[in-house]
C-alpha cells in the first residue's frame, strides 16, 4: 500500500538551515578538508580586499585550543549601516543570508575569489559561535552568533580607534565536524601560499598553540614561489632563468601571471589559481597552459630539426618535469562547486593558450642555451619512454600472460581477473586478515594480511627496501613493479586499501605504508588508486538501535544526540581493541561493504607540504619528530601507551 503524497511531505528548508543539514554541499564535506575550508572562506574575503587595493595585511590567530580563529584584515570594514531592503545591518545581512555580499558589483571588487555570497554566511551556520568586529567610521561595532543565528544586536563599542578593517572570530561546530581542531602546519603553509600569489600582501600569522608568529611577505610573487617550489622538492633545474609571465592590465576580463622551469625530475607539477584561489582540479585555464607549452615546443623543435628521425614525442614528454605556476585573475570566473576546485570558463582556454605560446616561442627564439637545455631533456625523456615501451612489448612476447604468477603465499586473492573492478584490502596482523578474509566478497576483494610494523623506508636503502619480505609480497600482490620500473597498466586492482586497527598502532603502521607509496610507488597515489579505510573504534548500542563510532569525538557527539533524546537511556559502549575482535559479519558490515563503508581516498593536494611532511616524521633527522611532539603534546588525548 503506497502512502499519499502530498505537500504536507515538501519540506522547505528557510534561511541558513540547507547549510546545516548538507555542508557538504558548501564546503566539500565535514573532515579536515571541510573545516580549513571555513578558515579559507574568511581568509579570502581578506585576501580579496587586499587584491582590490583596499587593504595591505591580514592577521590570522589560532587560538591556544586550536579549536577558535581569528582572521582580520586593514580593509574597509563590512558596512554596517542599515540595509535598505532588510531594515537590519548590513554585517547581520552578510553572514546570515545566503547569496549577500558586495561582490556582484563590479564597482567594488573587480576580481575576487568569492563570487558567490555564501562563504561567511555558511561559516557563520556551520560555527558554535561567530564575533564579527568592524571598524568604520571612527569606531568599532560588534555583533555576536551561534549557528548562524544573531546572538546580540549590532554593538557600538563606543570606542574610538584609527583606522578601518574587519575582524571575525569563529570556532566550528562540533555537532556538525567530527573533530574541531585546525592543522597549524596546513594553515600556516597556506598562508604563506598566499602572499606568494598576491604579490606585496603581509599575512602575520600568530599560532597561540605554540606560541610562534609567521610573518609572510614576499615581493617576488609566483617567481619567487616557484623556486619555493623547486627547491623544496630537492630538483634541479635544467636551464638557467625562470620563463614567466605578469600581465599589469586585464585583457578581455582576464590578466594573468604565469612562471615556469623545466627541472630533472621525472613528473610534472602543475600549481593553479583562479583570483588567488588553489584549483586543484586544474580547469580550463591549466588546459591553455599545457596546450601553449606543447605547442611551443614541438614548434621550435620541428622548425629547428631537432627531433630524432622515428621518435615521436607526446606532451607528456614535453611537460616531464615541468614546474609552472599558474594565477589568473578573472573577472567572472565560473568555478565547478562552491569549494571552486576547477576553473570551467571556456574562454579562459585560449586566452591563456595564445598569451602564453607567443611569449614561450619567443622565450626560446631569444635564449638558445635554455632552449637547447629543454629541448635536450624532452628528447630525453621520449627516448626513455620508447625504450621502456620497447622492453615491455619484448617481456610480454616472452612470457604467457598468467595473471597469478609469483604471487605471495598469504594473498587471499578475488575470483575476477578483471582489475577495474577488483580491490586488494592489505590488513594489519593474521588475526584481522582471518576476519577479512571471511568478511569479504570473494568476487572482487582480496586480502593481504602484514606481519607486524612494516619498515620505514624513508630511512632505509634501497637494498634493504628490495630485501624486505612485508613489502616485497605487496610489490607482488600489485603487480605493477615499483619505482623506475613502475608500470601502471599491470597493476591488478583498482583499489588499494589499507586496514589497520582504529588505535595509534594502526595508525603508525598506515602512515608507514603511505610514506613507501608515497616515496616508490608514487604513480599509484596521484591516479587515485591508494584509500585507507575506516573501521569503527566503538560499537554503541541504545536498544534495539546500534551505532559506530570512528574515534572518541565521534562517539561522544552520538551519546550527545542519545541523551539528549532521552536522559536515562541506557548506552552500552563497546571498543574495539583490534580487528581481529570484530566478527567477520561485523567486519564486513562496518569496513568492507562498499555501500556502508567508509573510505577516505589519498591525494597530494600540496607536493611540497606533502614532501616536508614525510622527511620531518620519518626521515633520519629526530630533531623536527622532537619539535612536533613537544608543539602539539596538549593536543594528545587518550593515546594509547
Amino acid at each position: 500500500m503506497t502512502r499519499d503524497y502530498t505537500g504536507r511531505d515538501i519540506e522547505v528548508l528557510e534561511g541558513l538551515d540547507p547549510v546545516r543539514k548538507h555542508p557538504g554541499m558548501y564546503i566539500g564535506g565535514t573532515g579536515k578538508t571541510g573545516l580549513h575550508h571555513l578558515l579559507w572562506e574568511i581568509v579570502d574575503n581578506a585576501v580579496d580586499e587586499a587584491a582590490n587595493g583596499f587593504a595591505t595585511r591580514i592577521d590570522v590567530v589560532l587560538h591556544e585550543k586550536a579549536t577558535g580563529v581569528t582572521v582580520t584584515d586593514n580593509g574597509r570594514g563590512i558596512p554596517v549601516d542599515e540595509h535598505p531592503e532588510k531594515k537590519i545591518p548590513t554585517l547581520e545581512v552578510i553572514l546570515t543570508t545566503l547569496h549577500a555580499g558586495g561582490k556582484f558589483n563590479r564597482n567594488q571588487y573587480v576580481t575576487s575569489g568569492g563570487l558567490h555570497g555564501v562563504g561567511a554566511s555558511v561559516v557563520n551556520a556551520l560555527s558554535r559561535r561567530m564575533v564579527a568586529t568592524v571598524k568604520r567610521d571612527g569606531t568599532t561595532y560588534q555583533q555576536e552568533y551561534a549557528r548562524g543565528e544573531p546572538q546580540t544586536g549590532l554593538k557600538d563599542l563606543k570606542t574610538r580607534t584609527p583606522g578601518t578593517g574587519t575582524s571575525i572570530y569563529f570556532e566550528p561546530d562540533p555537532d556538525i565536524f567530527g573533530s574541531v581542531r585546525f592543522n597549524a602546519a596546513r594553515i600556516r603553509d597556506q598562508l604563506e601560499i598566499k602572499t606568494y600569489i598576491n604579490r606585496g600582501l603581509r599575512i602575520v600569522f600568530n599560532n597561540q598553540v605554540n606560541h610562534e608568529v609567521s610573518d609572510f611577505h614576499h615581493e617576488g610573487g609566483i617567481e619567487e614561489y616557484l623556486q619555493t617550489l623547486i627547491r623544496r622538492a630537492s630538483s634541479k633545474s635544467v636551464h638557467p632563468g625562470v620563463f614567466t609571465i605578469l600581465q599589469d592590465a586585464m585583457v578581455d576580463g582576464c590578466r594573468i601571471e604565469i612562471a615556469l622551469q623545466w627541472t630533472e625530475a621525472v613528473k610534472e607539477n602543475l600549481n593553479s589559481y583562479v583570483n588567488g584561489i588553489p584549483t586543484r582540479s586544474g580547469g580550463t585555464h591549466e588546459q591553455g597552459l599545457k596546450d601553449a607549452v606543447r605547442e611551443a615546443v614541438s614548434a621550435y623543435l620541428n622548425t629547428h630539426g631537432l627531433i630524432p628521425r622515428g621518435l615521436k614525442i607526446s606532451s607528456d614528454d614535453i611537460r616531464e618535469g615541468l614546474y609552472a605556476v599558474i594565477n589568473m585573475f578573472m573577472v567572472d570566473p565560473q568555478f565547478q562547486g562552491q569549494t571552486k576546485e576547477k576553473l570551467n570558463n571556456p574562454p579562459a582556454r585560449s586566452l591563456v593558450m595564445s598569451a602564453v605560446r607567443t611569449e614561450l616561442e619567443h622565450f626560446l627564439n631569444t635564449y638558445p642555451t635554455s632552449s637547447e637545455a629543454i629541448c635536450n631533456r624532452v628528447i630525453q625523456a621520449a627516448q626513455a619512454r620508447h625504450a621502456s615501451r620497447a622492453a615491455a612489448q619484448s617481456a610480454r612476447k616472452k612470457s604467457r600472460p598468467v595473471r597469478r604468477l609469483n604471487l605471495p603465499g598469504k594473498l587471499a586473492d578475488c575470483s575476477s581477473s578483471e582489475a577495474s573492478e577488483v580491490e586488494l584490502f592489505i590488513v594489519e596482523g593474521d588475526s584481522a586478515g582471518g576476519s577479512a578474509k571471511q568478511g569479504r566478497d570473494r568476487k572482487f576483494q582480496a586480502v593481504l594480511p602484514l606481519r607486524g610494523k612494516v619498515l620505514n623506508t624513508e630511512q632505509a636503502a634501497a637494498d634493504k627496501i628490495q630485501k624486505n619480505g612485508e613489502l616485497a609480497n605487496v610489490v607482488q600482490a600489485l603487480g605493477c613493479g615499483i619505482s623506475t620500473a613502475l608500470d601502471l597498466s599491470k597493476l591488478r586492482y583498482h583499489k588499494v586499501i589499507l586496514l589497520m586497527d582504529a588505535d595509534s598502532d594502526g595508525h603508525h603502521i598506515a602512515s608507514l605504508m603511505l610514506t613507501f607509496f608515497f616515496r616508490h610507488m608514487r604513480p599509484l597515489i596521484d591516479a587515485g588508486h591508494v584509500f585507507v579505510a575506516q573501521p569503527p573504534l566503538y560499537r554503541l548500542q541504545a536498544g534495539k538501535e546500534t551505532y559506530w563510532a570512528l574515534d572518541d569525538v565521534e562517539k561522544g557527539r552520538i551519546t550527545r544526540k542519545l541523551r539528549a533524546r532521552n536522559r536515562r537511556m541506557n548506552i552500552d559502549v563497546q571498543r574495539f581493541k583490534g580487528l581481529g575482535e570484530m566478527m567477520p559479519q561485523t567486519l564486513k558490515e562496518t569496513t568492507l561493504d562498499p555501500k556502508r563503508r567508509h573510505l577516505i581516498q589519498i591525494v597530494v593536494e600540496h607536493p611540497d607540504l606533502a614532501e616536508q611532511t614525510v622527511v620531518e616524521l620519518f626521515g633520519k633527522d629526530a630533531a623536527p619528530r622532537y619539535r612536533f611532539v613537544m608543539d602539539n603534546a596538549r593536543l594528545a588525548e587518550g593515546l594509547d601507551v
